[in-house]
């Protein structure tokens, strides 16, 4: 009698994969190395069952392909998997921890993303890389000025109104070469703000074409940008029980230490998508002294923290609060409805 599996983990790669399946008593009855070829054959052919793997690049390509397939298929962390490797480290004992992993019944898994998740994602990596090498561009010139004497302004938007003057008093002080150089960093420096308004474009049109980001544009302090990376990362939210299961995957919550039944709260766990949780603070940020000063039931909850906590305290619980609202938006297909006015 052949005795069916109960979990096939696979350790993804680029070109070869390593296949382990596991019967429900955890005995490996399959062992295999396989090319792309023969897994996308074996994902067709296989009988249907639950397919575990480590979320990782290529991970949601070949999630979708298993479940396309008919499998369940179950993206694991890494740093859950990691726990379950046992023995020396090699892609078939990974594979094992995957399968392992995936029979938890309480293990957190990564969903699957559609195509246009994926492809709105690729579209904040583009911009938020651009940015990033922006920023270098910009404290690279600043540190050239400064070896020979030169302060620059504080802050990117500061250090560009006062270029041209700075430009010019260096022209007297400096080499020929060297004022080429920097010449060359500017002109890369406008190059890289017409790359990124040329992203933010796209994104702000895509928000508009897109009914899920347009109901999560109707929450005070979210404009497109939070918009767009929100239903990139969490599609439509039901994969959370609730807005706070959704706000501690993103680590905006108290991260928590207790022992012998006392509850010990620290600061925010800091935990998921750093990316998406510091749009979230920075649109917090932005409405928070609008929603402050707002007659609403939201306005008078902010007001009430801000004078037990510190200010930035009291602008991360208001970027919980959007996270949580972002949730009900996307899980019930309804738009924000505003917080009724108090009565005095």
């Amino acid at each position: 009698m052949t005795i069916p599996l109960s979990i096939i983990g696979i350790d993804l790669g680029k070109n070869w994969f390593h296949v382990v399946g596991l019967e429900p008593k955890g005995t490996v009855l399959l062992r295999k190395k396989m090319n792309r070829g023969q897994l996308s054959e074996f994902a067709a052919t296989t009988p249907r069952g639950v397919v575990a793997m480590e979320s990782c690049a290529g991970s949601q390509h070949w999630g979708r392909v298993f479940a396309a397939a008919g499998h369940e298929v179950r993206l694991l962390p890494g740093q859950f998997v990691k726990p379950y490797v046992h023995g020396n480290k090699n892609d078939f004992h990974d594979a094992t921890a995957i399968a392992e992993a995936g029979q938890r019944a309480r293990m957190r898994c990564v969903p699957l993303k559609t195509t246009e998740q994926i492809e709105l994602q690729a579209l904040h990596r583009l911009r938020q890389g651009i940015v990033r090498e922006r920023t270098a561009v910009v404290n690279q010139m600043r540190g050239l000025l400064l070896e020979h004497g030169i302060v620059a302004p504080v802050g990117r938007s500061g250090f560009g109104r006062r270029l041209p003057t700075t430009l010019l008093e260096a022209e007297r002080r400096l080499s020929p070469r060297l004022i080429e150089v920097l010449h060359r960093q500017r002109r890369r420096w406008l190059a890289l703000d017409e790359e990124i308004e040329e992203a933010t474009r796209e994104l702000t049109l895509w928000a508009a074409q897109s009914e899920a980001c347009r109901r999560v544009e109707t929450v005070p302090g979210i404009g497109p940008l939070i918009a767009t990376a929100t239903v990139a990362a969490v599609g439509t939210g039901r994969m959370f029980r609730s807005g706070r299961d959704m706000a501690a995957w993103l680590g905006i919550v108290p991260s928590q230490h207790s022992t012998g039944g006392k509850p010990t709260l620290g600061p925010i766990s800091r935990r998921g998508n750093a990316y998406l949780r510091a749009l979230f603070v920075q649109g917090a940020h932005a409405a928070f002294v609008h929603l402050k000063r707002d007659g609403s039931a939201l306005g008078e909850w902010i007001r009430n923290v801000e004078a037990r906590r510190h200010r930035q305290v009291a602008i991360v619980a208001l970027a919980n609060k959007m996270v949580r609202i972002c949730w009900k938006v996307l899980t019930t297909d309804e738009a924000y409805r505003p917080y009724p006015a108090r009565v005095a």
